[in-house]
């Protein structure tokens, strides 16, 4: 199965930061992040990768090269302007014949990937999206209330779980044809192919690593999380159940 890696945006979210690298590149552990996602993929069986690079392209390609040195094969998408998830992919479309990955560069997981392509596999969808279950705290008091306004309870600063897309797909080739110029999966794609009455799955992570690199908040966190001293070998020197 071949993998894309989304790695063109500029990570506005990230400065100071991504001013002079991209966000994928940011160091974490004395590695960049966007390593841990190849080498997590490559512990899975996928070999077969290609990154879709705009912003500073040219620190990820240097870096990365065609894959030798890890043990993967890179190829590379161009994106000259900013195309949203699916927008990156939709010229390239008549390169990609069989089931295919999509995953953004901003993250780190451990999401088992053998066990979301059975899920797919079984399921007969056009599409599979990972989603996980977060719990988001409301700061305030919540009044429950009657189709009458009569008020009937309340709860204290409740928290509420929601399945949220983490970004990480799993995607038929009949999904291309729903695709089209500078448009975004979840906002675009995902829609359309739901109106059309095709089959969408979700992958549920439950135990496994998701964390999403999008703000210096989240950056910082991720740099906690690692040994203070020395080279991180791996994911596996993650403590994100802490």
């Amino acid at each position: 199965m071949k993998a894309i890696i989304l790695c063109g945006g500029e990570g506005t979210r990230l400065r100071p930061y991504t001013y002079t690298l991209p966000k994928t590149m940011l160091p974490v552990g004395g590695r960049p992040l966007l390593e841990y996602i190849i080498e997590h993929l490559k512990s899975s069986g996928i070999t077969d990768i290609v990154l879709s690079v705009g912003y500073l392209r040219e620190k990820i390609m240097n870096y990365f090269g065609d894959g030798k040195k890890f043990g993967v094969k890179i190829d590379y998408f161009l994106e000259d302007e900013a195309l949203s998830t699916a927008g990156a992919i939709y010229p390239h479309k008549s390169k990609l014949k069989g089931t295919f990955l999509v995953l953004m560069g901003d993250q780190i997981t451990n999401i088992d990937f053998k066990r979301m392509a059975e899920v797919h596999k079984k399921s007969g969808a056009v599409a599979t999206i990972a989603a996980k279950t977060i719990q988001t705290p409301i700061e305030y008091g919540v009044i429950e209330v009657s189709a009458k306004g009569q008020i009937s309870g309340f709860k204290e600063k409740p928290i509420l779980e929601n399945l949220i897309n983490t970004g990480i797909y799993i995607l038929e080739p009949e999904a291309l044809e729903y695709i089209k110029p500078k448009e975004d999966f979840a906002k675009d794609v995902f829609p359309r192919i739901l109106e059309s009455g095709k089959k969408l799955q979700t992958y549920e992570m439950e135990k496994e690593y998701w964390l999403d690199i999008g703000r210096v908040s989240d950056y910082e966190r991720v740099r906690s999380l690692f040994p203070k001293v020395g080279v991180s070998k791996g994911i596996a020197d993650l403590r994100l159940d802490e």
